[in-house]
């Protein structure tokens, strides 16, 4: 068995940790503390992720303040509530297995023989999410994925110490050393504080005054020196209306993703749909017949890729990630009432009824502040996003925030902004 330590993009991440639920209530040092006790006394290092810890060991290669890869992997598939994943990693095979948001195999393997009937074993429990593998297996109904990427965009769950008694062995060190060093580099001053000073009055005045000018010359350079150390190191502001998604795509997608999710599922009633920022989902309601497996087996043909929840026994709520949109600048010319004015005469024109206000959304990085007028549009129409969007042809820094079917009254709801100038 290799040291469970795998290296991706030059970065170590622990692999192998023995993971364990907690309960509610439990502190998860203490948990893993008595954990180690009753499992393996190796067992020295910890983490924490979600309502588990994982526990690792120095014998196997594992270093305080590593990342988890099981951590960093099941937050990065987060729309799916299981997975059964296997990832080739330079000679070895690292494999992930995740169950109900349960991490249960967190493992690296040497030989692909040994992975493979681990893979294997374990794809016969039934209903997995999804399956990843790599190319060269062939597994059925399994793809690849390239581990570095779900890494890099999985939190941090990082390895610490159960023991504390470590950490104070190494504060301690540190102190001492701090001391040492304080002592050697002020031992010159403290020496010359203690040599006899000639007095002042045994100088020429004019050496006297040479010697005070160049004192305070230094002075004045140390103190600049030390203001633009201290200056503080600010980030810009972000302007929200520089980088918006292009207004046409965002609708289309957003139109695409809610027809993607209303799809007619036998024994299940549409409820409603929602188009956010990120992703976009639907409800759906139990008609007297249905079943959940009857609605797992169709979404899985119907909706792949969608990640499916159980609200309740006659409720499940589905959701998928919307494809990104191009991004752009964009900042209506004109000030906030003339802008109200102008969204109020569009809407009449159209003969359709609008809720609009106008706005300040204030921003601040702790140093500058800035204020942003912006008009915040509300409406019902029977128009689709892309026909509606249409509307705001005519004005800049628009942004669709939201929009909503509702299957009972077959209606959309809108919610956008308009940044004023």
């Amino acid at each position: 068995m290799p040291g469970q330590v795998i290296t991706v993009d030059r970065k170590k991440y622990a692999v192998g940790l023995f993971w364990q639920p907690t309960g509610a209530g439990y502190v998860a040092r203490t948990y893993a503390r008595t954990l180690a006790r009753g499992v393996d006394k190796k067992l020295n290092l910890y983490t924490e992720y979600r309502a588990m810890v994982g526990l690792g060991s120095k014998k196997m290669g594992h270093r305080s303040g590593m990342d988890s890869a099981a951590a960093a992997v099941t937050d990065a598939l987060g729309e799916y509530t299981s997975f059964l994943a296997v990832f080739a990693v330079d000679k070895f095979f690292y494999l992930v297995a995740v169950r109900n948001g349960v991490i249960l195999e967190d493992k690296l393997f040497e030989r692909a023989e040994d992975a493979r009937a681990e893979y294997f074993k374990l794809s016969e429990i039934p209903d997995w999410g999804a399956l990843f593998a790599p190319g060269t297996w062939g597994m059925p109904r399994a793809v690849e994925r390239n581990l570095g990427d779900l890494l890099m965009r999985g939190p941090r769950a990082t390895l610490r110490p159960i023991s504390r008694t470590s950490a104070i062995v190494a504060s301690s060190a540190l102190v001492l050393v701090f001391v040492l060093c304080t002592v050697c580099f002020f031992r010159e001053p403290l020496r010359e504080m203690a040599a006899p000073k000639i007095e002042i009055s045994q100088i020429s005045p004019e050496v006297a005054a040479e010697y005070e000018r160049q004192v305070a010359e230094k002075n004045k350079e140390l103190d600049v020196q030390f203001e633009i150390e201290r200056a503080p190191q600010v980030e810009p502001i972000v302007l929200p209306y520089e980088y918006l998604p292009d207004v046409e795509i965002r609708a289309e997608n957003c139109y695409k993703a809610i027809a993607f999710l209303m799809q007619p599922i036998t024994g299940w009633g549409q409820v409603s749909a929602e188009c956010g920022e990120t992703h976009a989902n639907a409800v759906f309601k139990r008609d007297t017949y249905g079943s959940l497996n009857d609605f797992y087996a169709v979404a899985t043909e119907i909706m792949p890729g969608a990640f499916v929840q159980q609200e309740s026994d006659d409720s499940l709520f589905v959701r998928v990630t919307l494809p990104d949109a191009p991004i752009r600048a964009s900042l209506d010319e004109r000030d906030v009432e003339t802008l109200m004015r102008s969204v109020l005469t569009v809407f009449q024109n159209a003969g359709m009824p609008v809720e609009a206000q106008m706005v300040t959304d204030t921003l601040t990085n702790g140093v500058d502040t800035v204020n942003l007028d912006i008009v915040e549009v509300g409406a019902e129409s029977k128009l689709n996003p892309i026909n509606f969007m249409k509307i705001f042809d005519d004005f800049g820094g628009v942004y669709m925030t939201r929009c909503a079917w509702d299957a009972s009254t077959r209606n959309w709801n809108y919610e956008v902004i308009i940044y004023a100038k």
